[in-house]
């Protein structure tokens, strides 16, 4: 019997592999000594371990979190924060508030990766160009700690997260509370 594509995933997240079965029509049987994409990439590879610092970037409400990935563990939220800041500031103090905290988050933990929200489409040309400057901020601040720096689609995002890439805020938090195993939002 075929499995359906979401629990062959789910497999492989949770143990690093999929168990093949002979009835499983999903993955057909490669002759032995052919050369095919099944036999240069069996999909095993080591588990995720280090700090990641996720930065969802805004002027006035920029999220920061770091979470620790541990082979075999669960996940671990060490930090989040929202950087509210009021409409009286400047847009050259709430640029440098939000390269203070990115810095303060790589200087705080071992950050290997950063992982950034993109820009996503907006109508208006003013709201691009500040939601760009406070990226930019986020990007300088992370990029003299690590080069490791990856961008994001909301939809990418939400489809990692949920399996849903058009998941709606509540969704998301219920699933980052679920997966890092918090007792509230």
């Amino acid at each position: 019997m075929a499995r359906s594509s979401r629990s062959l995933w789910t497999q492989k997240i949770l143990s690093g592999h999929v168990e093949r079965s002979e009835s499983d029509a999903a993955f057909p049987r490669v002759r032995e000594g052919r050369t095919s994409a099944a036999n240069v990439y069996s999909g095993a590879r080591a588990p995720y371990a280090g700090f990641v610092l996720g930065i969802d970037p805004s002027l006035r409400g920029s999220g920061f979190a770091v979470v620790e990935f541990v082979p075999g563990g669960e996940p671990k939220l060490h930090f989040s924060k929202t950087l509210r800041l009021g409409r009286e500031r400047s847009l050259a103090f709430c640029l440098g508030e939000i390269y203070k905290l990115c810095a303060d988050c790589c200087e705080d933990f071992p950050v290997r990766h950063v992982a950034l929200e993109e820009t996503i489409y907006v109508n208006n040309f003013k709201i691009a160009q500040v939601l760009g400057a406070a990226r930019g901020a986020a990007i300088i601040s992370a990029a003299e700690y690590t080069e490791s720096l990856y961008e994001y689609t909301p939809m990418q995002i939400k489809q990692a997260v949920t399996g849903y890439g058009k998941a709606d805020k509540k969704q998301i938090q219920q699933m980052v509370k679920l997966l890092l195993g918090m007792k509230e939002i």
